[in-house]
């Protein structure tokens, strides 16, 4: 079989959350080996976090949540509040390439883990620090979660409805997009340090890397002077483009978009060449962006009628983007994604986490593809190969420092 593309890689995994985690998985994904490190004084706060299966007691081990954001990692508890805990993780860290941590400004000091604690004991060691202002600048001390990151990045103000409020989006986007941003720098990193030899310290704001998420809006503002606000679906130059309600439930609704004249007369003429559509006002796609409100009231009085899959499949036969929005039911049963692998099943041995769906290996990388090679860890599930086996401990030292709780 093929390597996977990061094989030979060790990562300590401190992550707490969402961004941390994230970065962990997507390399524990592509075959690095990663190491998440806790403690049952305080356990991952995802953990205790929805969703869980129906009808069932919440456990630090069946939130979708935690199991979602662990798949592919070991999982050791280490209790850092007593010194011995300390030097056992320093120990992890001698054998690792690359750190990640995402708790506050501090945290990892007090705890003598900081990036130039660590790298006396491992000069090679790619420190990723994923804070949600950095290290620097006025906000450097701040404790702050993605959801609100949406805010002060901007991306609410430029989301929703022009009538309503800046929305907040309801997802914590600056944990994701964050775990991306540094995957790409570690990765260089990696490269860098196959060149020189020379480790880094990667600092990188969450915060920051959302306002990436939006780049048109700073430059209409930079070209400009323009700031830009809450436009709905609409699109800058194109009409029709929205998502039109259409039969079957409120949950029900298909997204259009024409691009020139050419599809407008092929959408008219699925609608079954409706008088209104050969008013001039409709005639060219400046006077369709100029009319497109009530353009599209007429639009959805025909969307209406007809189940959004079946609109999706008449107008994507015909060359014009449309798709339908889909709930998560929807998306779990949607025939491209399942014929793609896109959803997998991880096995568990709790009975109420058997046969849970999640998504699967999100780049398809054909010389070096990654896989699920097992479930998210129980607290400290490997301990005893981590310790033992990775890094020499007897058995017996293992079994005294678990009952004095510092392996806990």
């Amino acid at each position: 079989m093929n390597k996977m593309a990061l094989e030979g890689i060790t990562v300590a995994d401190f992550g707490q959350a969402w961004a941390g985690p994230h970065f962990g998985r997507t390399l524990a994904d592509m075959g690095a080996r990663v190491i998440k490190i806790e403690s049952q004084r305080r356990m991952d706060v995802i953990r205790g976090l929805p969703p869980w299966p129906k009808d069932t007691v919440p456990t630090p081990n069946n939130s979708g949540y935690y199991n979602w954001l662990n798949r592919n990692k070991l999982g050791v508890t280490v209790n850092l509040t007593t010194p011995r805990g300390v030097e056992l993780v320093k120990e992890i860290l001698k054998i690792c390439d690359v750190l990640v941590e995402n708790f506050s400004r501090g945290v990892m000091e007090k705890y003598g883990l900081d990036y130039e604690s660590v790298k006396k004991i491992n000069p090679n060691i790619i420190y990723v620090a994923l804070t949600a202002f950095g290290s620097d600048g006025p906000y450097k001390n701040y404790v702050m979660y993605g959801r609100p990151q949406i805010y002060i990045s901007g991306l609410a103000e430029v989301t929703g409805h022009p009538e309503i409020p800046p929305h907040p989006i309801n997802i914590s986007w600056g944990d994701p997009v964050g775990a991306h941003h540094a995957t790409f720098a570690m990765l260089s990193a990696l490269h860098y340090r196959k060149k020189t030899g020379k480790g880094q310290h990667i600092d990188l704001s969450q915060w920051e890397g959302l306002i990436n998420l939006t780049p048109e809006n700073i430059m209409d503002y930079t070209l400009n002077k323009h700031v830009r606000t809450r436009q709905g679906n609409r699109h800058d130059f194109i009409a029709p483009h929205n998502a039109y309600k259409c039969g079957g439930g409120d949950l029900k609704w298909v997204t259009i978009a024409v691009e020139n004249d050419a599809q407008w007369q092929k959408l008219v003429a699925i609608m079954g060449n409706p008088e209104w559509a050969n008013d001039e006002k409709y005639a060219d796609s400046l006077n369709r962006w100029k009319n497109q409100e009530e353009m599209d009231r007429h639009i959805e009085s025909w969307t209406s009628t007809f189940d959004h899959y079946e609109i999706a499949h008449m107008l994507q036969k015909e060359g014009i983007a449309a798709f339908p929005t889909l709930s998560n039911r929807e998306l779990t049963e949607d025939p491209h994604l399942n014929q793609r692998g896109f959803f997998q099943v991880i096995d568990h041995p709790d009975p109420e986490m058997k046969g849970k769906k999640y998504d699967g290996i999100l780049w398809k990388m054909s010389k070096t593809p990654g896989k699920i090679r097992h479930r998210a860890p129980f607290p400290g599930e490997h301990n005893r190969y981590v310790f033992g086996d990775l890094l020499g401990m007897p058995q017996e030292e293992i079994d005294r420092l678990t009952e004095e709780k510092v392996l806990y």
